[in-house]
């Protein structure tokens, strides 16, 4: 469930408060009056009196219909909603919630958290919302398998709200296609290598055959495309494994310069058959990073194949690296197509392509950029860029520096 319902919640919460509140005002009030006018006419009292029970009457009224109202509205959010108090007790739960933890119409109110729900766990994220405002999590139920994401916020009156979205099906699709992904790969990665290896042989064999120009030019490009399709898999593979969690990071320290330059020079030659050139301007002294080299290798090579991939002949391509506070940045420089502003706060999606028209013949899988993302994020860092369309980019990594003492 989104954060929206979560608002529209606890504004109704609030006016149920308040309508239950004004009745209380109102009964403590007639009260006093009475007091007041107690030695006034009989018949002035009972007219006093009885308009006051009405204005109770109404506002009793009008706080019952604010919560038959919210009863109304969490049953119809298919998420499950639980509103629970200071003490972990459920005071209210909807259709929802009761089908997800298999309980009676009405069978949660006045349980605790753990006799609700059955889960330590759960119980758990309901603690830790009460004591700190917030909290969520992911529970793979036992027994049944099923999973729920739970996200708890404090209430804006009393108590807290604990919200339950059964994903399981979600999670059983992305399973399956993370599968058909990783069986198509790998079927594919064997008979693609050979290819490329043929071809690389082929290519470097030119020099010292006489073929026709023709001949010479379907060699090379089938070695750029078969080098394409490799990549493609090879990003499909990769990114299978890194969101099941099956691509583990080999913690070192990390000297990045090096890891720069080495890239660098591992997509010269990409680079020379593009006519772009490549720069660095990386300073000796840089801090290490504790990371994965192998993982950040790939990070950049990703990076650089991007830039080169779309700049255009004679361009040059600049990898940058500085210290700014307690995090490394690095930045790789095009002068390309650059990006669309629509596009931007999407290009490090998965799958995601910018405008085909604009780039064709230059397109890959959209996974790139989002295994960039993927390798920041696991590290401590962040990725972004920064883009004027027409007027090249710039995408930029940020990692924690480790420690040099």
């Amino acid at each position: 469930m989104d954060e929206p319902a979560l608002l529209i919640i606890g504004a109704l919460g609030i006016v149920a408060g308040a309508a239950i509140l004004l009745a209380l005002l109102r009964e403590r009030t007639i009260d006093g009056i009475r007091e007041i006018i107690g030695a006034g006419p009989r018949d002035d009292v009972e007219v006093a009196a009885r308009g006051l029970r009405q204005g109770r009457e109404s506002a009793e009224w009008d706080a019952r219909r604010g919560s038959e109202d919210l009863g109304h509205l969490v049953d119809l959010v298919g998420a499950g909603i639980v509103r629970l108090d200071d003490d972990l007790v459920v005071q209210l739960a909807n259709e929802a919630a009761q089908t997800f933890l298999d309980r009676p119409r009405g069978g949660l109110v006045g349980l605790t958290a753990i006799a609700a729900f059955g889960d330590h766990r759960i119980e758990a994220i309901a603690r830790r919302a009460r004591d700190v405002g917030w909290a969520n999590g992911e529970i793979v139920r036992d027994g049944t398998g099923q999973t729920l994401v739970v996200r708890a916020r404090r209430s804006p009156i009393a108590g807290f709200w604990l919200v339950l979205e059964d994903v399981s099906e979600l999670r059983r699709l992305q399973r399956i296609r993370a599968e058909f992904i990783d069986n198509l790969s790998h079927e594919l990665r064997t008979p693609l290598t050979n290819v490329r290896l043929l071809t690389e042989t082929l290519a470097r064999d030119l020099d010292r055959t006489d073929l026709p120009p023709r001949v010479r030019d379907g060699i090379l490009k089938i070695d750029v495309e078969s080098g394409h399709l490799v990549q493609m898999v090879n990003e499909l593979l990769d990114l299978s494994k890194i969101e099941q969690g099956g691509a583990p990071l080999h913690l070192d320290v990390v000297d990045i310069g090096e890891v720069i330059h080495g890239t660098v020079e591992r997509l010269r030659l990409f680079a020379d058959r593009q006519d772009v050139q490549l720069e660095t301007d990386v300073p000796r002294d840089l801090p290490i990073v504790r990371g994965d080299d192998e993982r950040l290798g790939q990070m950049l090579v990703n990076l650089l194949h991007n830039a080169v991939k779309f700049s255009p002949s004679g361009a040059t391509v600049t990898v940058r690296a500085a210290v700014s506070g307690d995090e490394v940045i690095i930045a790789v420089e095009d002068r390309g197509v650059g990006i669309p502003a629509g596009d931007i706060d999407r290009i490090f999606e998965r799958f995601y392509k910018v405008d085909k028209a604009r780039v064709r013949g230059k397109g890959g899988t959209g996974l790139g950029l989002a295994i960039v993302r993927h390798i920041a994020e696991s590290h401590g860092g962040r990725a972004w860029v920064e883009s004027v369309e027409g007027r090249g980019a710039t995408f930029s990594v940020a990692l924690p520096a480790g420690d040099t003492t």
